[in-house]
């Protein structure tokens, strides 16, 4: 079976890590996002990076090796990380469950080359700070009991699904 991924390569794609916790998670999502051909990773507040000793290996483990092959950096402040992209002409989308989010089967892309995907922190999700910064505001259809998905699962089906959009 081959996919046809044909709006995701026209547009520039990097993924904002704000304020996540877990190191298997940031490598899962570095794995992803490097296989889904994104440019980068921000790495922002408490988001760890895969600098050296325990936090390298544990990224390292779930990435395996994705790491080394897309860019990253790590940035203090993911609000002046927002401003910073915006004038740099990208659009904002925060990936989150608030009243404000659209379905991300009810979402298409603007015709902006330039995307930031802003996935939040695993309990507390993205701050009312960040969302103010974010164009829009998508979520995952959920049909089951549950709520929400692990981060880094909800960044590759969200990524996945934006790059068809």
């Amino acid at each position: 079976m081959c996919l046809q991924i044909t709006n995701f390569m026209q547009k520039e794609f990097h993924v904002v890590l704000d304020g996540i916790r877990s190191l298997l998670n940031v490598g899962s999502v570095f794995r992803t996002a490097e296989a889904l051909g994104f440019k980068k990773v921000f790495l922002c507040g408490i988001t760890p990076a895969p600098i050296s000793g325990r936090q390298k290996r544990e990224v390292h483990k779930t990435a395996l090796a994705a790491e080394e092959y897309i860019e990253w950096e790590k940035f203090g402040q993911t609000w002046q990380l927002l401003k910073m992209l915006k004038k740099e002409g990208f659009y904002i989308i925060g990936l989150e469950l608030t009243n404000r989010a659209i379905s991300l089967n009810k979402f298409r892309l603007p015709k902006k080359q330039k995307i930031a995907l802003v996935i939040g922190h695993e309990r507390k999700g993205i701050s009312a700070k960040i969302l103010k910064r974010c164009d829009k505001i998508v979520e995952i259809p959920m049909v089951g009991r549950k709520e929400s998905l692990n981060v880094s699962v909800a960044f590759g089906i969200a990524a996945f699904w934006l790059q068809n959009s």
